[in-house]
């Protein structure tokens, strides 16, 4: 049992081992259902994930690869595949597409991209998930830009994802106004969504709509956000309300103007109607020729922290709900101005700082699967912090020797027995690459 003292290195496995290119896990949820396998992008320095011609997973036991999906004659400039999660009930995964037509010209580009899903047992056959459709007029269901970051729920039945928009992006460049706004969204496979055919339009297999609702310019000291990022669900199937019925629901950093219109980033969550097929009270859910799709009918979007007047204002990082759905996790400073792990209820009320180092937490803080504890990286190590009201020089150890650069990507295995993560490791006449690494830990 791993001992909560401040030092317990643990033994590393290196599970990659060729050095040509990354195997990069980005922060997502790589582990297959029954732990075996993870999956990961092969992006480059150069060309990022536009020149990853590949997804691939490899078996953490036996180091044995499978190719999921390659884009023959790749080019720096896309199509690209990158930014990979895994199922957690089936075998199947989710990244980003960048568009067929992608050109040295045209390239790969946060709003020329789509989500593909494909199945363990049927590689190289992509499944289209979210339609995209940027000619007027649009589709309900149908989206104009790309997504990114897409993460299934727990039940696998919704994918939620950050998306930007081709249409105001392009409004952008005509007017010099900014108006390419992240936002976030989700897909729901209750029908197909075809649109017309183009080499820019994909229609979709599943039902697409946004769920946050951003602005160029929010009044200061309101509500009001212009960029919505650092996105995840909320429990491992929702969270409970105060009349005891369970919300679909994301949690993420929204940017608010303070009192003084000064950017300041707050956690926020958006709770997601369960059909999201009606558009709401803002506009249409396709979006018109010069504003962005409306959410849903029933979604409802809320700011949870309240920083911006503060000493220290400001929460980063992306907000990771325990499994439980009661506690959402975040980086803030504490009254010492140092980076910390906060925790906070998805229905509001006080912060509950977590951590307590001395100098500041890095990121990367993910949740135990048993919602006993969170792992995240501090000074160069990975650090696991118990959830309690011991004294919080009981409740963290470092599993990790202390490198620069640090690991990167953690991610939990279903079990909670391994973490994954990612080193760059230097080896003789080859340039610098991001290997997976595994470590077994026992609590």
């Amino acid at each position: 049992m791993l001992s909560c003292q401040t030092e317990s290195y643990l033994q590393e496995k290196q599970v990659t081992q060729d050095y040509g290119y990354h195997h990069d896990l980005d922060n997502n949820d790589n582990f297959s259902p029954d732990g075996k396998w993870l999956v990961y992008d092969t992006r480059t320095d150069s060309g990022g994930i536009a020149e990853s011609a590949k997804i691939e997973k490899v078996n953490i036991e036996t180091g044995e690869k499978k190719v999921l999906f390659e884009i023959k004659n790749n080019q720096i400039w896309g199509p690209g595949a990158g930014a990979v999660s895994y199922s957690p009930v089936r075998q199947a995964v989710v990244f980003i597409h960048g568009l067929a037509n992608s050109t040295k010209e045209n390239p790969y580009q946060q709003w020329r991209r789509t989500g593909v899903i494909i199945e363990d047992a049927n590689p190289n056959v992509p499944i289209y998930m979210d339609a995209r459709d940027v000619t007027f007029p649009f589709t309900p269901g149908a989206l104009r830009g790309g997504t990114h970051r897409h993460e299934w729920s727990g039940d696998g039945k919704w994918i939620g994802f950050t998306y930007n928009d081709a249409i105001l992006k392009a409004l952008e460049d005509a007017s010099g106004q900014k108006r390419n706004l992240r936002t976030i969204g989700v897909s729901t496979k209750i029908r197909q969504v075809n649109v017309d055919k183009n080499e820019e339009n994909v229609s979709g297999e599943w039902f697409s709509a946004l769920v946050v609702r951003v602005v160029p310019n929010p009044e200061p000291g309101s509500d009001q956000i212009s960029h919505a990022a650092g996105d995840s669900w909320v429990g491992t199937n929702g969270y409970l309300l105060k009349n005891g019925e369970k919300q679909l629901a994301r949690a993420f950093i929204g940017v608010v103007k303070n009192k003084n219109g000064q950017d300041v980033s707050e956690v926020f969550i958006v709770d997601i109607p369960n059909d999201i097929t009606q558009p709401g009270e803002l506009g249409p859910l396709e979006g018109t020729k010069d504003d962005f799709p409306m959410p849903p009918k029933g979604a409802s979007q809320r700011r949870v922290t309240f920083t911006a007047e503060t000493e220290f204002p400001g929460c980063t990082g992306i907000v990771r709900s325990s499994p439980d759905g009661t506690s959402l996790a975040y980086l803030a400073k504490d009254k010492n101005g140092v980076e910390q792990i906060f925790l906070i209820s998805p229905l509001g009320g006080e912060p509950r700082q977590l951590t307590a180092h001395g100098s500041n937490v890095s990121g990367n803080v993910r949740w135990r699967p048993d919602g006993k504890a969170v792992g995240y990286i501090h000074e160069g190590s990975i650090s696991i912090c118990k959830i309690g009201d011991a004294p919080f020089e009981q409740r963290f150890v470092k599993i990790t020797q202390p490198t620069n650069p640090a690991p990167s990507n953690l991610v939990w295995s279903p079990d909670g027995k391994t973490l994954a993560f990612n080193r760059l490791v230097q080896k003789e006449g080859k340039p610098a690459s991001q290997q997976i690494f595994v470590i077994e830990v026992k609590m």
